[in-house]
C-alpha cells in the first residue's frame, strides 16, 4: 500500500493525539488517580479500535484498487478487441505483425506478415512523407489513419460517414452560368423573320436538350442571353464532357452557314448567390475578352479553368466602339498632367509602333507624351526602329528609361499600357503602383493576370495588331491630325510584321487602317528597310529549321541543341519559317535563351489553336500566335512537356 495514503489517515496528526491525550490523562491521575485510570483505559480502546479501523481501510483500499485494475485492463482489452477502431502493427521491415479483430475483418489473413504496400500504398506513402494522419479510401469506405511511428502502430478510424456528408455537401453547392450568343446580332443582322426564328428555335432547343440532360434550371433573359443554375456535382460531369454543348451549337448553327458560337461564365465556390452571380460575369467577360467560343469557370480564389476557344475568333468590334474609345481616349489625356506610354519587356515592332502612336494622341491634344524604354532591353527586330527615331529631330526626345520615369511620374500622370495587360511583362511594374489612372490597350485575349482597376481598357482580340487598334483611335481624334512620316511608318511596321506581311489574322479593318497611315505619309520603303534582317541572324534561323520534326499530323516541332542559345526574334522567327513549310498546320520551337530560359514559340494558321497549349505551359498569346517561358527545365523537359500539353489539347482536354 503506498506510504503516502496510509499517513493521510494514519500519520503524525493521530499520533500526535494519543501523545496529548496521554500527557493529559498523567496529569489527571497525578491528581485524580480513579479518573486517570478510566480515562486510559478509555484510550487504548480507543488505540485497538483505531488499530482495526486501519487494517480494514487497507483491506478494502486493496481490494477496490484490485477490482478496479482488473475493469480498467478488462476494458482495455475490450477496448483493443471489440471496439470499432482498427489497430494494426508493423515492425521494422514494414511487415504487418498482429491487427486486432475489428482490422482483421477488414483485410485478408493471408495479409499477416507481409508488407504495408499490399494493404495500401496511400499509407507507404505517409510512412515515406512522415505524414502523421490522413483519410484513406479502403474497400469503399473511408478510414483516418494515425500512425505512431515510434510504436509502429497505426488506428483506422472509420469515417465513411462523416466523409459522404462532406461529399453530399458540396455535391450540392450551388453554381450560377451565364450563357451568351456571341456573335447573335451579327449573324441575324439582316436575316428574315422566319429564318431568325428558326435558328433561335434550334439554338434554344440544343441548351434545352443539354440542361434536362443534366439536371439544370435554364431561363433565358434575352434575345441572346440565358442562366443556368445547377449544383456542383453537376459542373463536375459537364466538365467531363468538356463542356461539348459549344461544339454541338456550333456545328448545329454552321449546317445552315450561319454559326453561332456560345460563351460561358461560371461561378462556384461561394455560398452567397449574389457572390456567385457576380463570379460569373465576371468568368463571362474573362471569356469574351479572350475572343469568345469558350468556357471560363472562376472561383473565389481567383483561379479560373478554361475550356473551348478552338475556333477562330469571329471579328465583331465596331466603329462606334472604336470612336468612343477615342473620345473617352482623349478625355483622360486632357483631364492629366502628363501621359506616359509603357509597352512589354523586350517590345517589339508592335508594342514601339502603337507607342508612338499613343504617343501622338497626347501630343494632338496638347499634352506631353513619354515613351518608357530600356535601353537594355531591345531585340533585334527593333533596333533599326530606334535607330531611326534616334536621329528625328523630335520624336526621341519623347522616349525615357524606366528610371527617368519613375522621378517624373506623378499621381496625376496618365499612365497607357500597350500591346500587354498583364503587369509583371510590362517594362517597369513599379509604376503600376504610383499612378491613379491607367489605361490598357490591347490586342491579345485576356488572361488570369491583368492590371488591376485600370480606368478605360480596350482590348480587341479579333484585331490583327495594337497598332491597327491605335490608328483607329487616331482617326477618331476631334482635333486635325498631322502625322510624321516615321510615326505613321512606325504604326505601319507594327501591323505588318505581327500579319507576317498581311498574310495572318488579317481583316478589313486591318487594310483600312493600313490605308489611313499610308495616306498620312507611312512609307513602305522604309518599312522594308526597318524589318531586314542580318545573314548571320537567317543563318541561325535556318539551322532552327532544320532541326524541326513532325509530331502528330501537320505539327512540326524544331528543338535546338541544349548548349545553344537563340534570342526570343530568331526563335519566333523560325517557327514563323516553319509555317511555311508543306503540309504543316502548327509549328513549335523549343531553345534555350542567353538569360538561361527555354523559350518556346508556336504559331498556326488558324486552325489550331496554339495559344491553348501555351497556356497549359504557362504562357499565352493569340489562337495562331503564342509562346511560353520555362525555368529549371531542360531542352529535352520542355519538349516532352510540350507534346503532353499537345496530347491533352488533341484529345479534348481542357484548355
Amino acid at each position: 500500500m503506498p506510504e503516502f495514503l496510509m499517513k493521510r489517515w494514519h500519520g503524525y496528526h493521530v499520533k500526535a493525539l494519543f501523545a496529548v491525550a496521554i500527557l493529559f490523562l498523567g496529569i489527571l491521575t497525578y491528581f485524580q488517580w480513579q479518573i486517570g485510570v478510566f480515562g486510559f483505559f478509555i484510550l487504548g480502546v480507543l488505540a485497538i479500535y483505531s488499530a482495526q479501523a486501519k487494517r480494514s481501510f487497507e483491506r478494502e483500499l486493496e481490494h477496490y484498487v484490485m477490482t478496479l485494475t482488473y475493469r480498467v485492463n478488462k476494458a482495455g482489452e475490450d477496448a483493443v478487441t471489440k471496439m470499432p477502431i482498427g489497430i494494426l502493427l508493423y515492425n521494422e521491415a514494414g511487415n504487418i505483425q498482429w491487427v486486432n479483430p475489428f482490422m482483421a475483418t477488414l483485410i485478408d489473413e493471408d495479409l499477416l506478415n507481409k508488407g504495408l504496400e499490399e494493404l495500401s500504398e496511400e499509407i507507404v506513402e505517409m510512412l515515406r512523407q512522415e505524414e502523421e494522419e490522413r483519410v484513406i479510401t479502403f474497400d469503399d469506405r473511408y478510414y483516418h489513419v494515425t500512425l505512431e511511428r515510434e510504436e509502429r502502430l497505426i488506428y483506422f478510424l472509420d469515417v465513411t460517414e462523416k466523409e459522404k456528408t462532406k461529399e453530399r455537401f458540396e455535391e450540392t453547392q450551388t453554381v450560377v452560368a451565364l450563357i451568351y450568343l456571341d456573335n447573335y446580332d451579327e449573324i441575324t443582322q439582316g436575316m428574315e423573320d422566319q429564318v431568325r426564328s428558326r435558328l433561335v428555335s434550334q439554338v434554344t432547343a440544343a441548351l434545352n436538350n443539354w440542361a434536362n440532360e443534366n439536371d439544370m434550371l435554364l431561363r433565358r433573359t434575352s434575345s441572346d442571353r440565358f442562366i443556368a443554375v445547377f449544383n456542383a456535382k453537376t459542373l463536375e460531369m459537364i466538365e467531363g464532357q468538356r463542356f461539348d454543348i459549344i461544339d454541338e451549337i456550333r456545328q448545329l448553327t454552321g449546317k445552315d452557314k450561319v454559326p453561332i458560337t456560345l460563351s460561358i461564365g461560371v461561378g462556384t465556390g461561394e455560398n452567397s448567390l449574389r457572390e456567385l452571380g457576380q463570379l460569373a460575369q465576371s468568368s463571362l467577360d474573362l471569356a469574351l475578352g479572350r475572343g469568345g467560343d469558350q468556357v471560363a469557370i472562376k472561383q473565389r480564389n481567383g483561379k479560373v479553368r478554361f475550356y473551348g476557344g478552338k475556333s477562330n475568333a469571329m471579328e465583331k468590334r465596331t466603329r462606334v466602339r472604336a470612336r468612343v474609345i477615342s473620345h473617352a481616349l482623349r478625355d483622360f489625356v486632357l483631364e492629366c498632367e502628363k501621359v506616359m506610354i509603357m509597352g512589354h519587356q523586350n517590345p517589339d515592332m508592335d508594342a514601339i509602333g502603337a507607342a508612338i502612336g499613343v504617343q501622338k494622341i497626347a501630343e494632338v491634344n496638347g499634352k506631353e507624351g513619354y515613351i518608357v524604354l530600356d535601353p537594355s532591353d531591345i531585340n533585334h527586330d527593333v533596333q533599326k526602329l530606334i535607330e531611326e527615331v534616334e536621329n528625328h529631330d523630335h520624336l526621341w526626345s519623347q522616349f525615357m528609361t524606366p528610371e527617368e520615369a519613375e522621378e517624373q511620374i506623378t499621381p496625376q500622370t496618365l499612365l497607357i499600357i500597350v500591346d500587354t495587360h498583364k503587369p509583371s511583362m510590362v517594362i517597369e511594374p513599379a509604376l503600376l503602383d504610383r499612378v491613379e489612372r491607367i489605361i490598357v490597350l490591347d490586342h491579345h485575349r485576356r488572361g488570369e493576370e491583368f492590371i488591376k482597376d485600370p480606368v478605360l481598357v480596350y482590348m480587341e482580340p479579333y484585331a490583327s495588331s495594337t497598332a491597327e487598334l491605335v490608328t483607329e483611335l487616331l482617326e477618331y481624334q476631334p482635333k486635325q491630325l498631322k502625322m510624321d512620316r516615321l510615326e505613321a511608318t512606325a504604326l505601319l511596321a507594327g501591323i505588318i510584321v505581327d500579319t507576317k506581311s498581311f498574310a495572318v489574322r488579317t481583316g478589313a479593318r486591318t487594310f483600312d487602317a493600313a490605308s489611313f497611315l499610308r495616306s498620312n505619309g507611312a512609307d513602305t520603303t522604309l518599312v522594308q528597310k526597318l524589318l531586314k534582317e542580318d545573314l548571320e541572324q537567317y543563318v541561325k534561323r535556318a539551322k532552327l529549321v532544320e532541326s524541326a520534326e513532325y509530331y502528330r499530323d501537320g505539327l512540326a516541332i524544331a528543338v535546338a541543341e541544349e548548349e545553344e542559345t537563340y534570342s526570343q526574334i530568331i526563335i519566333a522567327q523560325a517557327a514563323d519559317t516553319l509555317l511555311n513549310m508543306k503540309d504543316v498546320v502548327a509549328s513549335f520551337v523549343i531553345s534555350k535563351r542567353k538569360d538561361g530560359m527555354i523559350s518556346i514559340s508556336a504559331r498556326s494558321l488558324g486552325d489550331f489553336n496554339v495559344q491553348l497549349i501555351m497556356e497549359k505551359l504557362n504562357g499565352g498569346g493569340h489562337l495562331s500566335n503564342a509562346a511560353a517561358q520555362l525555368e529549371e527545365v531542360t531542352i529535352e523537359e520542355a519538349k516532352e512537356r510540350l507534346q503532353e500539353a499537345i496530347d491533352d489539347y488533341v484529345e479534348g482536354g481542357q484548355s
